[in-house]
């Protein structure tokens, strides 16, 4: 019975530690000042530009022909 006693005051004990380090986590991630999007998450660059949108002198339009926008 004191075994059983014993491991239900560690079981304790742990979930007490887990619970206050979730709570320093959640204190340090809200303090931190580190926000790597306004670093360098910018956007596609110009040669991601280049390959994936067509120029506009590229596009051949037949004559007479002109395009409807729905």
């Amino acid at each position: 019975m004191a075994r059983t006693r014993k491991r239900a005051q560690e079981s304790r004990r742990l979930a007490l530690a887990s619970e206050f380090a979730g709570i320093a986590r959640l204190i340090s991630s809200l303090l931190d000042p580190y926000r790597p999007e306004l670093h360098y998450m910018r956007g596609p660059g110009p040669k991601w530009q280049a390959k994936h949108r067509p120029a506009a002198a590229e596009a051949h339009h037949a004559p007479g022909l002109f395009r409807v926008k729905a």
